[in-house]
């Protein structure tokens, strides 16, 4: 059977339209699911990266959002006062050090100067301690010179002195080995023999007796309390003329061993002559070529004439700078560094411990 011309037209007419709205519907769906994926897609990349930051943020805290370990210095030592906001030049952060009592309830640590609070009890801090909270002794004398550490007792949690096995150790000084041995050194010029500095002059003390024997036997140049005047300017100018120095310590005492030694004679480029702890005591800081110790002698007269001697031999006494060719002395950095020291091992310190006796502890090499 034949269709009809006209009818021909409009199927062909209405197949194109069906193939332009199925065609369409096409494009539009897919329009509809591309758009939605996009959006999707967007999404997640903005949660991710959200998260990416949040986890970049949180593996590298903010200075900022560092707690600060509160150290509370309760005295100034000897009244002395110094700078509270260096620890950052000595690359020590998240600490804040305080005078200002007022924190004490929230001070993890409160350092306590002993000479300033050892005549009254009632000088330290009287509010209950909270329980998180670390007492220090800090204390830079020997027992000669301090007293009354019977009422320290069950009170501090850690030590710090120049003690090597105090809990926080703070030498006068002490030597470091250099990155390259030295090639060479200048011995300053040397025109007088034996001199020495003396600030305080207690009568009966072994190192005045140990003077008053040596001083028969060979020329000594003495300095400071009772003897000629030597300003701070001048120091080390005059000392360096002299050959030997006598760095006596004004106590016998296991690890003290002051400026008398690490600047008074290194510093001054003489031969230190040392009175003090035993010469195995030295040598646990210092090489037992860089000095000469008077328990290594008989009498004040066997040193004084063993002192004659090196000065007549030039080689043997060149010996006593050996050590500058492997090592540099390092003196004590002050207290700004030592009261940031104090924040930083007291933040890794989390052993809470009470030290029972001070007194014992302190006085049982005595």
């Amino acid at each position: 059977m034949m269709l009809a011309p006209i009818n021909r037209n409009r199927l062909k007419i209405f197949s194109l339209l069906l193939f332009l709205f199925v065609l369409s519907f096409i494009w539009h769906h897919e329009s509809i699911t591309t758009g939605v994926s996009k959006n999707l897609q967007n999404l997640i990349c903005k949660e991710n990266s959200t998260q990416n930051a949040t986890v970049n943020k949180s593996s590298i805290p903010a200075e900022k959002d560092v707690q600060d370990t509160v150290v509370l210095i309760w005295k100034w030592p000897w009244g002395y006062q110094s700078p509270l906001h260096t620890c950052p030049d000595y690359g020590i952060f998240g600490c804040k050090l305080t005078v200002n009592r007022s924190l004490y309830s929230v001070a993890n640590a409160v350092l306590i100067h002993h000479a300033d609070i050892m005549y009254d009890k009632k000088s330290l801090p009287q509010d209950p301690k909270p329980h998180f909270q670390y007492w220090i002794w800090f204390n830079l004398e020997p027992p000669r010179i301090i007293s009354n550490l019977k009422m320290l007792d069950n009170l501090f949690n850690m030590t710090m002195t120049f003690r090597r096995d105090s809990d926080i150790y703070e030498p006068y000084g002490w030597m470091e080995p250099l990155k390259k041995r030295g090639q060479n050194f200048t011995i300053p010029n040397k025109s007088k023999l034996v001199s020495w500095v003396v600030s305080k002059w207690y009568s009966g003390a072994p190192r005045i007796a140990y003077y008053e024997e040596l001083k028969k036997h060979i020329n000594i140049d003495v300095y400071g309390a009772k003897h000629k005047k030597l300003s701070m300017n001048d120091f080390y100018n005059t000392i360096s003329q002299y050959k030997f120095y006598l760095a006596f310590e004004n106590s016998v005492y296991k690890d003290y061993i002051t400026e008398k030694l690490w600047s008074n004679a290194f510093g001054s480029w003489a031969v230190p002559v040392v009175l003090g702890t035993s010469r195995k005591n030295y040598e646990r800081f210092v090489p037992g070529d860089a000095f000469i110790h008077v328990d290594d002698f008989s009498s004040p007269k066997e040193l004084a004439a063993y002192l004659l001697e090196l000065d007549k031999d030039e080689e043997k006494y060149r010996k006593y700078f050996n050590w500058r060719l492997q090592y540099r002395v390092m003196l004590n950095r002050g207290l700004s560094y030592a009261y940031c020291n104090v924040c930083k091992i007291v933040r890794e310190s989390p052993v809470y411990h009470v030290i029972h006796s001070v007194e014992k502890w302190f006085l049982e090499d005595v």
